[in-house]
């Protein structure tokens, strides 16, 4: 492989890289997706193993399920409810069974368009896709005392709209003595504060338990199998790590989760929107993640139990609870992390184990996006200053390159006269680096460090919502997207839509070109092979990078940019005669052996 052999390992192992994260940790196709989806549909309790709604002492799940599912529209009719109006959500409370059912996101569409429908979050029991938080009270084993059950119908002040002014008091009286009440309250962005309390005026003290769960039924729609953790999450003190369980990981016998934790939080993550559930953090509970068959589905429970409380007679006792459902906004998670007490409640937002440089990768862009309003001109700045930070290194790298460049007529020679004894091509290369103070490492450098770069930005514009439906200009109106245009059917002006692999837009052919410009500034590899693959790397990583968020084509191509100019410069100045587009003759034809020189 001669003086290149570095270069060529490390260019080798990112393309390496690349294809396995595409591969592996890619996102699957639309038909991977439904597959997936019908396979975990499928999946049912062997016989005979209990539900896990079974256990004593637990919120239960319905007995049955709803005979048909309804339209959310006709769903929502069929049961008083009280009105959820805020800046940031839109939906109601169902009074049969107190339920927080209906949520909708104001701020977020499902798309682009302006007039698409907003994203529902929450979603009534009678509908295709339930999706609900509930709170109650459990009596302890044994006990036998009327309570209100999913089916309850509770009362609420005439009228009254849960606005983040105006919280609103849910109350049921059970004809036994107890009367229930709950008093639910919202902030203008994505935290409900639940506020409990049972009164006993019977002849008998009563032994109550408080718990919350949120309960999702049927498998929701896994945008990103790998990239991100999609399902369950909770932190609990028991182990002092953060539990994440796919829904794929709850079936067979393993359908069960416990834990016991003081304080902590539990509930589910998808791509962008998360519910969670927040007890008191000085209290103790005992808290589950499960599955169960229910109606033909799939039902996932994450719930939670305080322990018992006594309420002697003429008493009142209470308990206290936030809930989060919304978007993972990361300033508004931080800030509930910082003024509810919750420790690790930012890792809802999944920054991988490259965090510490995904969270300042982040960090910068979200600064540079205040500053100049527009996430794609982040990037670009983001760009420089990553170049900036880097120049030594680069600068180091590229006149050494240079000084490699010079030494190509020389190496031309001793692979000449030594012929195929690599051996001694080896021993002779080195004793000309060593003449020449020559590293043919530092070439390497450039590329080795811009790949965890790299990968932090693309953790950054996939699984951050602050870079969803984010627009650049022209016609790239989302930086988290593919380029929508391609090559194939001339960008637009032919009525085809292409397949996805044929999807070569403007932006990955810009990236394509300043590669391969880039490219030509190197050194050119004496073996003829490895000139072929130098050569045939842009085309390469052209199709591969065209499936990628726009964002990170656009930040690789402006990189490329950058890394030509200084590279010409610096080239230039040490000597070096640089032709870009000249001497293309014979470039791309495989097997010709190049008797030019150094171009």
């Amino acid at each position: 492989m001669g003086e290149n052999r570095e270069l060529l390992l490390a260019v080798t192992l990112s393309i390496l890289v690349l294809i396995g994260w595409q591969f592996y940790i890619g996102v699957p196709t639309v038909e991977e997706k439904k597959a997936a989806q019908q396979t975990e549909q499928s999946q049912n309790l062997k016989p005979g193993t209990p539900a896990p709604s079974s256990t004593p002492g637990a919120p239960a799940l319905p007995a049955v399920a709803p005979s048909a599912a309804v339209s959310r529209e006709k769903a929502l009719t069929e049961s008083p409810r009280v009105v959820i109006d805020t800046p940031s959500l839109a939906g109601s409370i169902n009074l049969k069974g107190a339920r927080i059912d209906d949520l909708r996101l104001t701020q977020y569409r499902e798309t682009i368009e302006p007039d698409s429908p907003q994203i529902a979050l929450f979603s009534p029991r009678e509908t295709a896709s339930p999706y609900y938080a509930e709170y109650g009270w459990v009596a302890t084993q044994g006990a036998t005392v009327k309570l209100p059950g999913p089916d309850t119908v509770w009362t609420a002040p005439a009228g009254v709209a849960l606005t983040p002014a105006t919280p609103v008091t849910l109350s049921y009286d059970n004809g036994e003595g107890l009367t229930f009440k709950r008093t639910v309250s919202v902030d203008d962005k994505f935290l409900f504060t639940v506020k409990q309390s049972v009164s006993n005026n019977s002849s008998v003290p009563v032994t109550l338990h408080s718990y919350a769960l949120i309960s999702r039924h049927g498998l929701p729609a896994i945008e990103d199998f790998f990239v991100l953790h999609e399902g369950m999450i909770g932190r609990f003190s028991e182990d002092n790590s953060t539990t994440e369980i796919d829904y794929s990981d709850l079936e067979g016998e393993e359908r069960l989760r416990s834990f016991a934790s003081t304080g902590g939080w539990l509930g589910y993550v998808d791509k962008y929107w998360a519910t969670v559930l927040m007890p008191d953090q000085a209290a103790k509970i005992s808290a589950r993640m499960f599955s169960t068959p229910l109606g033909g589905k799939e039902v996932f429970q994450t719930d939670y139990r305080l322990d018992a409380k006594t309420v002697p007679v003429g008493a009142v006792i209470e308990s206290s609870s936030n809930l989060f459902a919304g978007a993972k906004v990361v300033s508004i998670i931080n800030g509930y992390e910082e003024s509810l007490k919750v420790e690790h409640l930012n890792l809802l937002i999944d920054w991988g184990y490259f965090f510490f440089i995904t969270k300042p990768m982040f960090t910068l862009l979200d600064w540079l996006y205040k500053l100049v309003g527009n996430f794609g001109i982040a990037i670009l700045l983001a760009t420089v200053l990553i170049k900036l930070a880097l120049f030594p290194l680069a600068n180091k790298s590229y006149v050494s390159m240079s000084k490699m460049k010079l030494l190509q007529p020389e190496m031309l020679k001793i692979r000449e006269r030594l012929g195929d004894d690599k051996a001694k091509q080896q021993q002779a290369m080195m004793e000309l680096y060593k003449k020449e103070k020559v590293n043919p490492m530092s070439g390497c450098l450039p590329i080795v460090v811009q790949i965890p770069i790299f990968f932090a930005l693309y953790k950054v514009l996939f699984g951050t919502i602050e870079m969803r439906h984010a627009p650049f200009y022209g016609w790239i109106q989302d930086l988290a997207a593919p380029d929508p245009t391609s090559m194939f059917n001339l960008f637009g002006l032919i009525p085809w839509d292409p397949p996805s692999f044929l999807m070569i837009g403007i932006w990955p052919l810009i990236m394509g070109i300043t590669m391969f410009l880039q490219m030509r500034l190197n050194p050119t590899p004496p073996d003829p092979v490895q000139a072929q693959i130098f050569t045939w790397m842009p085309v390469f990583f052209t199709f591969l990078l065209a499936t990628f968020p726009a964002g990170l084509v656009i930040y690789w191509a402006w990189n490329n940019f950058l890394s030509i100019l200084q590279q010409y410069t610096i080239m230039t100045r040490q000597g070096v005669k640089v032709e870009l587009w000249g001497n293309l003759k014979g470039t791309f034809s495989f097997g010709k052996k190049k008797e030019e020189g150094p171009s």
